[in-house]
């Protein structure tokens, strides 16, 4: 005779069909009809929507400028996580609460206040002038919003694990003769890894789709400064509704194909180290 195992936990199947449920209808038939839209325009609509020079010209500055700034956070957010972590300094709660600003402003303010400060008129932007680098309305302007709203994703997922790392295991690589480099590389750096490439995961998911902080540092130049969100929104308020769920279709497929790679990565790496 034979029992049907049960579950540990109780109401599994019911938690489970709200679930679905609500993935379904917030996520999977939303982003499903994109696609159905999408194939209704015919191949070769599609193909030439979404391959015009000015598509391909977005697509580049959008991936490339997602992909800088999320490197960029990936050094400077495990930084800002150690510091956080490790140094007790005077203002530190302060510093904690500054990280976590770009989730609180609206990215319309974050914005203005980016094109303010980094315009060639600017606190910033006018000494920047003075060496010929043109920060605001241009591609490094893209990269510097892309890095104000990404930052806290890398903080908020390494700090955690930098606290739950015991320091004695790195006073014990001391005593064993490691150097500060070879603590870090060996000691610290395998336990964080996984929390870093989460946490470039999020930061380049958060950018890829970024327009409210973008629009307006941007400068908005077409096959210079323009993003393929912006893009989208120009050929929405342009009435082509099939020139934009074809590069909105392009878009998903590209984040969706990059965050599987980037994730099969990020359990890779887990594997090995829990392996290990």
């Amino acid at each position: 005779m034979t029992f049907k195992q049960r579950s540990v936990l109780p109401g599994f199947g019911l938690s489970l069909g709200y679930t679905l449920l609500y993935l379904s209808l917030l996520v999977l038939i939303p982003l499903s009809m994109l696609f159905f839209k999408a194939g209704a325009l015919g191949w070769e609509h599609f193909w030439s929507a979404v391959t015009n020079p000015r598509a391909v010209a977005s697509y580049k500055l959008s991936l490339g400028a997602s992909l800088i700034a999320s490197l960029i956070n990936v050094v400077f957010g495990l930084l800002v996580a150690w510091v956080l972590v490790r140094y007790p300094f005077p203002g530190r709660s302060l510093v904690d609460a500054v990280v976590d600003l770009p989730f609180a402003l609206p990215t319309a303010v974050g914005g203005i206040a980016l094109t303010t400060v980094y315009a060639e008129n600017g606190w910033i932007g006018h000494y920047l002038a003075k060496y010929g680098i043109k920060s605001a309305y241009s591609p490094l302007g893209i990269v510097i919003a892309l890095t104000f709203i990404g930052l806290p994703f890398v903080v908020r997922t390494v700090q955690p694990v930098l606290q739950e790392l015991d320091v004695q295991v790195e006073e014990a690589a001391s005593t064993l003769g490691a150097n500060r480099w070879q603590i870090f590389r060996r000691v610290i750096f395998p336990h964080i890894l996984p929390a870093v490439l989460t946490g470039f995961t999020l930061a380049f998911a958060r950018a890829i789709g970024e327009y409210g902080s973008v629009v307006f540092i941007s400068g908005n130049m077409p096959m210079k400064t323009e993003i393929t969100p912006l893009l989208i929104i120009t050929k929405l308020e342009q009435y082509d509704y099939a020139g934009a769920t074809g590069i909105a279709a392009v878009m998903l497929i590209l984040s969706f194909g990059l965050l599987l790679m980037i994730n099969g990565l990020q359990y890779w790496s887990a594997k090995r180290y829990s392996a290990a």
